[in-house]
């Protein structure tokens, strides 16, 4: 069966049942898809060419998620002996595989943006008349 007619049932996304909640919260997490959208675009890429490239990212959180995506094996970090030490981040192919999936979740709320916003207003409007009637 390939990879991709595979399906994943509640039991398989369950915390007490299997880790992949781990990883999708990981992989998926706002500064992981950015990285890795980079990475694999760009090919090998430097610290401050991530931290010039994502918006709103600390140099802390930058180097949490780069280290946290090295030990999941989603990135190699090369150091080369030069001075400065000249750091590259290459994706590896096992990273280069979520580049399709990231694209289709893109496509997906490019679809649905304006059903979401919607959605969105409507809610806010019901949260605005129940906070009226408790005031009054």
């Amino acid at each position: 069966m390939s990879q991709r007619n595979q399906r994943v049932s509640p039991q398989d996304v369950h915390p007490i049942v299997c880790p992949i909640r781990e990883i999708f919260d990981r992989v998926a997490g706002k500064w992981s898809v950015q990285i890795i959208l980079i990475a694999v675009a760009k090919g090998p890429v430097r610290f401050t060419e991530l931290e010039r490239g994502i918006e709103g990212i600390s140099r802390r959180m930058l180097t949490l998620t780069l280290r946290q995506l090295e030990r999941d094996g989603l990135l190699v970090r090369t150091v080369f002996p030069t001075v400065p030490p000249r750091v590259e981040y290459t994706a590896t192919p096992m990273a280069c595989e979520l580049q399709g999936a990231f694209e289709e979740l893109a496509a997906w709320a490019v679809r649905h943006q304006d059903a979401i916003a919607a959605a969105q207003r409507v809610y806010d409007g019901r949260q605005e008349d129940r906070e009226k009637v408790a005031v009054t």
